[in-house]
């Protein structure tokens, strides 16, 4: 008779187990631990901005307009109301007004960047060349985080809506599926054109 409860306690554990009760929330923590590497990323390209801003008003009086809508885009990116916690991975409308500021800071940089490209004298200047370096090491790794982020997300939403984890997922957590993070800036599909100068 003492075995029954002992065997019990055993099924009911190894049960519990294979319905989600540990896989669930890991997988939930790894998608967070994720979406605060993907912040990390971007503030690190934020705090870039001060020293961009340094070489072009030293260089590049002319691109004035542009670098403004840098600084801008800049304040407008690492306002609080736009920050998404972990808790606001399953809210498109966050995740998408996140994006959205992102996207228009990656947008100002790259117009100042591309202007910027137009001054010999400014290329040529070691600290716009150590500036560019950082800045393509630093969207590599923005890169890489959303990349990794999105992986993670994906493992949660595929855990939450597959058997048996399921059960533990709807019935225990009340899990949401998260929102991947879209890296694809408005514009990309198209191409470039290219002006190599020759006639």
């Amino acid at each position: 008779m003492k075995f029954l409860p002992k065997a019990l306690v055993v099924a009911c554990s190894l049960l519990l187990a294979s319905c989600g009760i540990n896989s669930v929330p890991a997988a939930e923590e790894s998608a967070k631990a994720k979406w605060a590497d993907v912040e990390a990323a971007f503030q690190e390209r934020a705090n870039l901005i001060p020293a961009l801003q340094e070489i072009v008003l030293s260089s590049a009086e002319q691109e004035r307009a542009t670098l403004d809508a840098v600084v801008s885009a800049r304040a407008s990116a690492t306002r609080p109301e736009v920050q998404i916690d972990g808790d606001d991975l399953s809210d498109p409308a966050k995740m998408q007004q996140y994006q959205a500021a992102q996207n228009e800071l990656g947008g100002a940089l790259s117009r100042l960047l591309v202007s910027v490209e137009a001054y010999p004298e400014l290329r040529s200047q070691d600290n716009f060349g150590r500036f560019m370096t950082q800045f393509e090491g630093q969207e590599n790794r923005i890169r890489v985080a959303i990349r990794d982020y999105n992986e993670a997300v994906r493992q949660y939403n595929t855990t939450i809506r597959t058997f048996p984890d399921t059960i533990g997922a709807n019935l225990i957590h009340g899990a949401e599926p998260m929102v991947p993070y879209e890296a694809a800036t408005e514009g990309a599909e198209v191409a470039p054109t290219l002006d190599m100068g020759v006639n």
